[in-house]
């Protein structure tokens, strides 16, 4: 009887904050997929990068899923001059800059999967390796992979699981702007 009232609460808070438009958040075990809606009306011609980078993001981890157009937990821009980036308000949140300029000269779902990286909690990692996803710019023009190592990943994973540290966690769900892992693009000499 009891099971089946608090089912029955359960129930009428669902649907009361539905009516009302609230989120109700529903304790789910940690391999549960937590959604992250992106809106890319403001995409230009990145819309479909930004799909496929998702779709990327989804593959790579367990718990997470990027849905198109459902919300607006980040916002994805094009813009032209001043490089690509993006601003994190909190864990999964925030906004991704793509720089048109910039996407003529590197790979454009590389700048795409490494920026929504930031907002899944992922830091910069500026060594060069093209293997690493946040390896960003430093990786070279020739690098071309979108994809996250699987410690890339697994730490994706285990921030939307909360089973990292706290420190750990506190740099991920932080405010922070990540900018300049995309090199300047040159202007033509003459």
């Amino acid at each position: 009887m009891t099971s089946r009232i608090s089912r029955l609460v359960v129930a009428f808070v669902a649907t009361a904050g539905a009516t009302l438009g609230v989120t109700v958040a529903n304790p789910t075990p940690a391999s549960a997929a937590m959604t992250i809606c992106y809106n890319t009306s403001q995409a230009g011609s990145f819309v479909s990068v930004a799909n496929q980078a998702a779709t990327i993001w989804n593959n790579a981890t367990s718990n997470l899923t990027l849905t198109a157009n459902c919300g607006s937990n980040l916002r994805i821009y094009s813009i032209t001059g001043g490089g690509s980036y993006a601003v994190r308000t909190s864990l999964g949140n925030g906004r991704v800059y793509i720089d048109t300029q910039q996407a003529q000269q590197y790979s454009p779902l590389r700048i795409m999967s490494h920026e929504i990286g930031h907002i899944l909690g992922l830091p910069d990692n500026y060594n060069g390796n093209c293997s690493l996803l946040m390896s960003g710019g430093s990786a070279g023009t020739s690098c071309t992979n979108p994809y996250p190592s699987s410690a890339e990943a697994t730490r994706v994973t285990n921030l939307f699981a909360g089973t990292r540290s706290g420190a750990e966690r506190g740099s991920a769900v932080d405010s922070v702007v990540f900018q300049d892992s995309w090199p300047a693009v040159l202007a033509p000499i003459g």
